[in-house]
């Protein structure tokens, strides 16, 4: 008995403890409320200048929809702790956020919705594309940049990977890293993140086998990096970017003739 009435005393406890985000949950919702009318409201008075000629009817469209994410950036938080990563993420003063974190233990918080634009990438770049948020999901794993990846955090980034990729038919090749769209500024997910396994399962590209090959004489090693879609105004971080993630170590050193067939291998898939 005393046993079964320290576990109701222990649930209660837990079911009435508040919720350390009701603040900003309150934030959210009002913000998302603000979103919501501006998205139903139609053409103001102020687009019309002096110089327009106004109609005597508004004509709105029936043929449109949501905009929806093309991209997954894959980030690690560089903090301590899950705790610490949603502190971050819901203060204002900090401007950063993300749509997921995963924490340690595999549990997932779904912290953004989808189609709203996260501030996650910062300054970044892909192959045309210079908005990066506008047009990505970022996908935080609670790791501080040194640690291993642990197999509960990877076995949901891989059942968020997959509902993302089916629900928004996201491309193969557009689930990439912070560094590779941020080369000069940021090393996430790091070296120790397993690319190799996420491209098995379709997110992400890798290269085949290179014994063997032989590259084109002609073969330019800055036009395949920007088929791939790196941003060649610094090519040290580019090369620094592309071995974290495809080779799993740091140097920012011209290709070698090794790794230039595997940029020669990977480069035929954005072709």
């Amino acid at each position: 008995m005393k046993v079964i009435s320290l576990l109701l005393i222990i649930v209660i406890l837990f079911s009435c403890s508040p919720n350390p985000y009701s603040a900003t949950n309150k934030i959210y919702k009002k913000q998302a409320r603000i979103f919501a009318k501006i998205l139903s409201s139609t053409p103001t008075d102020s687009i019309w200048a002096d110089s327009l000629k106004r109609p005597s009817h508004n004509a709105n469209t029936t043929n449109f929809g949501m905009r929806k994410p093309n991209m997954v950036i894959i980030h690690f938080t560089a903090q301590n702790s899950c705790e610490q990563t949603l502190q971050t993420f819901t203060k204002p003063a900090t401007q950063v956020s993300a749509h997921y974190v995963i924490c340690k233990d595999g549990m997932l918080q779904h912290i953004l919705n989808d189609y709203l634009r996260a501030w996650h990438a910062g300054v970044a770049k892909w192959g045309n594309n210079n908005d990066i948020n506008s047009t990505s999901i970022g996908v935080e794993i609670d790791n501080n940049g040194m640690d291993s990846f642990s197999t509960a955090q990877l076995n949901t980034l891989y059942g968020v990977l997959a509902f993302l990729k089916k629900e928004y038919n996201i491309p193969t090749a557009n689930f990439i890293g912070h560094s590779d769209v941020a080369p000069t500024r940021k090393p996430d997910p790091g070296i120790l993140f397993p690319w190799k396994s996420l491209s098995a399962k379709g997110y992400g590209n890798w290269y085949a086998d290179t014994t063997g090959k032989v590259i084109p004489v002609d073969f330019n090693t800055l036009y395949a990096l920007k088929i791939i879609g790196y941003d060649l105004k610094d090519l040290p971080a580019v090369y620094r970017a592309f071995r974290m993630h495809f080779l799993g170590y740091k140097n920012d050193a011209e290709l070698t003739e090794t790794e230039k067939k595997i940029l020669y291998m990977l480069m035929q898939q954005y072709l």
